[in-house]
């Protein structure tokens, strides 16, 4: 249970890294109050994934999901650049977050 968490919390960390992008500097109060919300929750549920498991895999996963994660969303929704250098580091980071999951002697 404590991964099922933890993918929770890294997803609402996109999602509050993309709300901050479209807060515009906290300008626009519709985008900042889900960022608010949903960085409260991300932290709420790395702290109950951090029950059971190691503080180092499940730092690195999530934010290694949020760091994916907002990666895709700022090529396909943003339009950022999707050049092989950008696309290489981001499989490298899932590269990493699966084998921390492969390697975790947790649940």
């Amino acid at each position: 249970m404590a991964w099922i968490w933890l993918v929770l919390a890294g997803l609402l960390e996109i999602l509050w890294a993309f709300s901050m992008k479209r807060s515009e500097g906290f300008t626009r109060l519709f985008d900042t109050g889900v960022m608010l919300v949903a960085m409260a929750a991300s932290f709420v549920l790395l702290a109950i994934a951090m029950r059971t498991l190691q503080l180092g895999t499940a730092y690195a996963v999530w934010t290694g999901i949020g760091a994916a994660g907002a990666f895709l969303l700022g090529i396909l929704v943003l339009g950022e650049a999707a050049t092989p250098g950008r696309i290489a580091g981001a499989a490298l980071i899932l590269a990493g977050i699966v084998v921390l999951k492969l390697s975790s002697s947790e649940g």
